[in-house]
């Protein structure tokens, strides 16, 4: 049932949360209130409790090695689902493979799910606290968009509210003298992320075929099919130029030289795709304004470019297609 993938979504989303909070500092003043330092607060994953013990173990104010104050942790608490974000789960996203650039990758729209995070700033000054949260609260009103890049093969990148839930502060301060002074403040964040299953890499449809019995008086069997191509130049390739001016309602042209185009074959002209009926000489007859195209105006010198199979390779995602169709009876 179920297959190896992992496209370490949580864990991006858990490092993007700690980015938002890694470049907070504060500043120290002296007795006359004018700043003589900054200090940058360090910023540490892991739950508060690992920090407020290794405070208590070491409280001895002498030891070189005592954890500074003030600084910041944070951690991942829990997981959820969000069935109001809830999406048709059987459409697929589709994107070119970036590596081939011609086979595609696909997955299923992703599933909704609500991280919930806490970050503890911890410090024995009340004013370093404030100053921490005062960097920290006007970004949240009460959610601050983060875009995370959620799957490297589709190039998936994803806005993630972080959603400021609550605030509570503590003061840990009890004993004597010799005990340092905790005040701890936490806040609580939700984070609306999505995760998505496996990403199959598949060769673009280069044909279709349809066929289906009449239950009418002749009881025929028919079939259609059809064949995707390219609806305009993807790799530039100007075969010859317009020697003429042509107006829109032209379906002859003439061109410099029409050595290298055959009848049955579809080339651009500015935006307008045209088909190529008839070839004599330099003279060419054409079908104009083909694929949902407009036929307009063209100026001598205009370069008419091939729509080839090199062009069929390259066709992008979303592209309407043209359909060369036959009907069988």
């Amino acid at each position: 049932m179920f297959e190896h993938f992992y496209h370490e979504i949580l864990r991006k989303t858990i490092i993007s949360f700690g980015t938002l909070f890694n470049n907070i500092n504060i500043q120290k003043k002296d007795a006359s209130d004018t700043d003589f330092s900054m200090m940058k607060i360090p910023l540490s994953y892991g739950p508060t409790q690992k920090f407020l013990a290794r405070l208590e173990q070491s409280g001895d104010l002498n030891k070189s090695t005592a954890m500074s104050l003030p600084r910041m942790s944070f951690e991942f608490t829990g997981l959820t689902y969000d069935s109001s974000r809830k999406v048709t789960s059987t459409q697929k996203i589709a994107v070119k493979d970036p590596s081939t650039q011609k086979k595609v990758n696909k997955v299923f729209t992703p599933v909704p799910y609500n991280m919930q995070f806490e970050l503890s700033i911890m410090s024995k000054i009340n004013d370093d606290a404030l100053q921490i949260v005062e960097q920290i609260l006007p970004f949240f009103q009460p959610a601050f968009n983060l875009s995370v890049e959620l799957i490297d093969q589709i190039k998936e990148k994803r806005d993630i509210p972080i959603i400021l839930e609550n605030i509570t502060m503590q003061d840990d301060y009890e004993g004597d003298y010799s005990t340092r002074r905790v005040l701890l403040y936490t806040l609580r964040f939700t984070a609306k992320t999505y995760l998505f299953g496996p990403v199959t890499r598949v060769e673009p449809i280069k044909q279709a075929t349809l066929s289906y019995y009449t239950d009418s008086a002749e009881k025929r069997d028919l079939a259609y099919k059809v064949t995707p191509r390219a609806v305009k130049d993807y790799d530039n390739s100007v075969v010859t130029n317009l020697s003429a001016d042509i107006l829109s309602s032209a379906t002859s042209i003439t061109v410099d030289d029409a050595s290298n185009i055959t009848a049955d074959t579809y080339f651009e002209i500015d935006s307008e795709s045209v088909y190529i009926k008839k070839v004599t000489g330099n003279k060419i007859t054409i079908d104009r304004a083909r694929d949902s195209t407009i036929a307009k105006d063209h100026v001598k010198g205009t370069a008419l470019k091939s729509i080839t199979q090199v062009d069929n390779d390259l066709i992008e995602i979303g592209d309407d297609f043209g359909f060369d169709g036959n009907t069988f009876f």
